[in-house]
């Protein structure tokens, strides 16, 4: 005999007040322990954390409970004016906490809980994008890289630790005239210099 299938959508009686709550911060502690246990650092934890507790503060109600619409009044009125970084900062942590940790952790339990189905309220019609302004870099005269040389070899005679700041002086140098990558540069030792090869000992 086939069993009745019951679909995630369907409503059921949602849980008291007290019960929601106690769960809301079941959720986030579990979300907190969650990112320790990926490994990231506490400021990395410490935003994704902050950044829905700002959008929950604005919302009134749980983050789960947030739909398209709500999204699209939050980023496309409240945060209208903000920095880019700030918009993408919650963007990115609002998929953090709905698609990679409600969805996949406590959809079942949320919709046993209060009857809703969560989703991200986010999607490609409303998904903020990150607006990044053009940077020309325009590489220094040559003119001006001897001005920083001869300033920086003066106060080779009067620097408290010589030896440091020989040493920079020389990479810097080197890494100018022979165009070689930081970390290049910053894997030579004595033996590399062969000035028996010409002026630059490489």
């Amino acid at each position: 005999m086939p069993s009745a299938v019951r679909g995630l959508r369907e409503f059921r009686a949602p849980a008291t007040e007290d019960e929601i709550a106690d769960f809301e911060t079941d959720v986030l502690s579990g979300f907190v322990l969650a990112r320790a246990s990926a490994g990231l650092v506490d400021s990395t934890i410490r935003n994704d954390v902050n950044r829905p507790e700002l959008m929950r503060d604005w919302f009134g109600r749980p983050l789960w409970e947030m739909q398209p619409e709500d999204a699209d009044t939050c980023f496309g009125k409240v945060l209208r004016e903000a920095k880019p970084g700030t918009r993408t900062g919650r963007v990115a942590a609002l998929t953090v906490l709905f698609v990679h940790f409600l969805e996949l952790r406590h959809q079942v339990e949320l919709q046993n809980l209060t009857g809703r189905v969560v989703e991200c309220p986010l999607d490609e019609i409303n998904r903020p994008r990150a607006a990044v302004d053009p940077q020309l870099r325009i590489p220094s005269t040559v003119e001006e890289i001897e001005v920083l040389f001869a300033g920086w070899r003066e106060e080779l005679a009067t620097c408290r630790k010589f030896a440091r700041t020989a040493r920079n002086y020389a990479v810097a140098r080197l890494t100018a005239d022979v165009g070689l990558r930081i970390n290049e540069a910053r894997m030579l030792d004595l033996d590399d210099v062969r000035w028996e090869l010409g002026r630059s000992g490489n």
